[in-house]
């Protein structure tokens, strides 16, 4: 395949390609996610992404439809990168894609479910010594000897089951030698405290130059001890360097010269001689020990190459296992005969908060045929079979984190990742359109929204539109004409969707496909904070607060010209309700 052949990859980036990688490795790089190495030859880290993504997912990626799809897409991947126990692992996470195959979601849900299963299991110590194995292997850029000591800390730790079975195929024994091989060489030369013999040669050379780099200092001890004849120094200068260097005393007179013209001459020719002596046997020694290992390593090469793939794969798999016990979360239920659905119960928003954020609410919520024939404590029975619902409620009540969380859990799921409820039942869709609130009022805003939100319910297909407050892109008569068109068109096409607004009562009558919901403020804290209750109610009409805001207001005012205007709005909105909800802030306190 030639290279051009890739999304992205033009005439530019690829001759950048080959001449840092080669096209063989360019194209491996690319076919198996190898961010680190497409950043490593010049592109940036970015783009290298985008990249891959459309190399190894290009259909995934078109689900998404809007570019508020794709952004959630990110924010959903940057939040399991959070978890990742490598650079690697976070790169393979930021390349993962949509699936558009049922079996390759159930397949990475096992995988993901196993892997967040054994280690859930495992004692915290084992824990921490498998995440610090990792953390140096991280450090080292993954190294082979790196690989394999992270694989024996698996085997240390007793991680076997799930995706970390291959672990437990491994030889241990078999590791363990080629750790000890591979720790001993580095850039071809064997490392120090590998072999004794060899260190002492060093140690020896070592000492040998500073002697030769300080000669006459030798010369001048040796004569301050009262050394004056040729064969006391030759026989004085023989003690100091034995005693000195370790070095044999066979060595040393084989070194010295039977020329020299004076002390000075004796001295340095005897170093020098020296130092050709042990760098010749240093180079003897060291080949023979690094011959040895290399065999040791050539005989386990089948255990390095295979602890080098396991760890690698289980780095991917328990970074999202870790992810996933983070935010609690669950297999999803898919399916795919009959009426489509999309619902959730007790589910959390990843962006607000863990599963241990005993904050945050979770709500229950469902589209089309949810099959959710209990629902949890404090929520009214779901209601069955519409697959459309307009969303509505109170002013920072909730609804856009209503719609970010149903997104998360359809993207999770549709990526084989657990998501983040107590159960969820999810049909795979083929167009995702997610559309936030863009507080733009202008003619060109209003064109692109409608290019980017209508087209994909033309299409053939399953699709799921989760739309926000359409009416903040044009005047409200027009809004609301306009939205019930696309609640319309969305019933029409057998598509699922959600649309927030406050524009409800304009929207009348809906099809009988769709129903309204609504959120609720239920007052304000003593810190005159709004009370919400996060969980729709299904088919009522929830209100806006403005009576809320404007009691706050009113508590808030310092200024007496202030809290006078402000208590005419309170005319406006219901003083006897303001006066009350202030009524019941102060009884709270």
């Amino acid at each position: 395949m030639r290279l051009e052949e890739y999304w992205g990859v033009g005439p530019k980036t690829r001759a950048l390609l080959v001449e840092e990688l080669g096209r063989e490795r360019a194209i491996q790089a690319i076919e198996t996610g190898d961010v680190r190495a497409l950043a490593d030859a010049g592109l940036a880290r970015g783009r290298a992404t985008r990249i891959l993504r459309r190399a190894t997912g290009g259909d995934g990626m078109a689900i998404l439809a809007t570019s508020d799809a794709h952004a959630a897409y990110k924010d959903v991947l940057e939040l399991a990168v959070d978890h990742a126990v490598t650079q690697r692992a976070a790169d393979r996470i930021r390349v993962l894609t949509p699936l558009t195959s049922r079996e390759a979601m159930d397949d990475r849900l096992e995988d993901v479910l196993a892997a967040r299963d054994a280690w859930a299991a495992l004692p915290e110590d084992d824990r921490e010594a498998v995440l610090e194995a990792y953390e140096r292997y991280d450090d080292r850029d993954g190294s082979d000897h790196a690989a394999v000591e992270a694989a024996l800390a698996l085997c240390d730790a007793g991680v076997e089951s799930g995706p970390f079975e291959t672990i437990a195929d491994l030889e241990r024994e078999r590791l363990a030698a080629a750790a000890d091989a591979l720790a001993g060489l580095e850039n071809g030369r064997v490392r120090e405290g590998v072999d004794d013999e060899l260190d002492r040669l060093r140690t020896a050379l070592g000492t040998i130059e500073d002697l030769d780099a300080n000669a006459l200092e030798v010369i001048d001890q040796l004569r301050s001890e009262g050394v004056r004849d040729v064969d006391q120094f030759q026989e004085a200068f023989e003690d100091h360097l034995v005693t000195e260097t370790a070095v044999t005393i066979d060595r040393v007179r084989e070194a010295m010269p039977t020329d020299a013209t004076d002390a000075t001459d004796f001295v340095r020719e005897t170093l020098r001689g020296l130092r050709r002596d042990l760098t010749a046997a240093i180079d003897e020694h060291e080949a023979t020990v690094t011959t040895d290992l290399e065999t040791t390593l050539e005989a386990e090469r089948e255990p390095i190459e295979a602890a080098i793939t396991a760890v690698d794969e289980i780095a991917l798999q328990l970074s999202l296992a870790r992810f996933a016990l983070a935010y609690d979360c669950t297999r999803p239920t898919f399916v795919e005969d009959g009426e489509p659905a999309v619902s959730v119960v007790d589910a959390r928003n990843l962006t607000i908060g863990a599963a241990d954020d005993d904050a945050v609410q979770p709500i229950t919520y469902a589209l089309g045929d949810h099959g959710i024939a209990e629902a949890p404590d404090g929520v009214d029975s779901v209601p069955a079979h519409e697959r459309v619902a307009v969303l509505t409620g109170a002013n920072s009540g909730g609804k856009t984190t209503l719609l970010e969380t149903c997104c998360q859990v359809v993207l999770l799921a549709m990526m084989g990742l657990p998501v983040p409820a107590e159960r969820a039942t999810v049909t795979p869709v083929d167009t995702l359109v997610f559309h936030r609130r863009h507080a733009s009022f202008n003619a060109g805003v209003l064109e692109s929204t409608l290019r980017s939100v209508v087209p994909p319910l033309a299409t053939e297909g399953r699709t799921l539109m989760l739309v926000d407050e359409f009416e903040a892109i044009t005047e409200p008569g027009s809004a609301a004409d306009l939205l019930h068109g696309l609640v319309t068109l969305t019933v029409d096409r057998d598509a699922l969707g959600v649309f927030v607004t406050h524009l409800a009562d304009d929207l009348e009558p809906l099809p009988p496909e769709a129903r309204v919901d609504g959120i609720f403020a239920e007052g304000l804290n003593p810190d005159l904070e709004l009370l919400v209750d996060y969980q729709p109610r299904f088919d009522t009409v929830g209100r806006s607060t403005p009576e809320f805001i404007v009691s706050r207001l009113v508590a808030n005012a310092d200024d007496r010209g202030e809290r006078a205007g402000f208590e005419t709005l309170a005319e406006a909105v219901g003083n006897d309700i303001v006066q009350r909800t202030l009524a019941d802030t102060r009884w709270q306190e």
